[in-house]
């Protein structure tokens, strides 16, 4: 846990409201926080919505030599990243199952999968290595109910889940080896069982998981409107700050649902 400690936190798809919201929410919570867009314009206006202290920085997530660079340039102003809440995304649908373009596949694809395999592999050992290592990401509750319509998108989200239940495993394998008292060539059955001190794991990756993300920008347009099963970005960016205050054996590899 954080335990009051300032930590460096980025955000990564912080040009839209629920990027805003967890970047102002994170420097609430007193952290050193770095915003990342894909535009520089748009990603700078942002970071001056979300307050004080927040540093935009334009990156194209999809380029895994960019988010190398972007690594380094945190590194050289701030050190390690403890955290990363991913909130990369996008949707795209369909009428049924025999319309879904291989156009949409590929912005899905790009969006919600090939950032965050690109984020996780660079800034995976820096998370590892921190006393409170956070990486999140959001899902939606179509993953466990998908529909022909949304096929696309709820494979997408699906393959984006699993990379991050396998990056949970690695921060349990990565905690194993950093605490096994044997030798390098220890067996994968002795690492298996010293990752399972879930009390003493300092790094942990989640999943919130929502049925779609609301705004007051959203509400004011649809005044009448009353988003049933819509979370909040407010909410969202609250339990993304929550996070480095709870233990990581509690969080590891858990789908956290926000969906009213």
């Amino acid at each position: 846990m954080s335990a009051g400690r300032t930590l460096n936190v980025l955000v990564t798809g912080g040009s839209g409201p629920s990027g805003i919201a967890t970047a102002r929410a994170l420097r609430g919570a007193g952290h050193r926080v770095f915003t990342v867009g894909s535009d520089a314009a748009r990603i700078e206006a942002a970071a001056a919505e979300a307050g004080d202290g927040v540093t935009p920085l334009a990156c194209d997530l999809a380029s895994l030599a960019d988010v190398r660079a972007l690594r380094e340039s945190i590194a050289g102003m701030a050190g390690r990243v403890d955290g990363v809440i991913h909130l990369v995304g996008g949707w795209r649908g369909a009428k049924g199952i025999t319309d879904q373009s291989d156009d949409d596949w590929d912005f899905l694809e790009r969006n919600a999968v090939t950032t965050l395999r690109n984020v996780t592999r660079v800034f995976f050992d820096d998370l590892a290595a921190s006393e409170a290592g956070r990486f999140a990401m959001v899902s939606s509750t179509a993953v466990s109910a998908p529909t022909a319509a949304g096929a696309s998108y709820a494979a997408a989200k699906a393959a984006a889940e699993a990379w991050t239940l396998a990056v949970a495993d690695g921060f349990r394998r990565a905690h194993a080896a950093g605490n096994a008292t044997g030798t390098p060539g220890q067996d994968s059955s002795q690492q298996d069982n010293a990752g399972q001190d879930s009390a003493a794991l300092r790094s942990a990756a989640v999943i919130f998981v929502v049925k779609a993300l609301v705004d007051a920008q959203m509400r004011a347009k649809a005044p009448d409107r009353k988003f049933p099963g819509f979370t909040d970005v407010a909410d969202l960016a609250a339990a993304a700050a929550g996070l480095f205050n709870a233990p990581a054996g509690d969080l590891n590899g858990q789908r956290l649902l926000l969906s009213r």
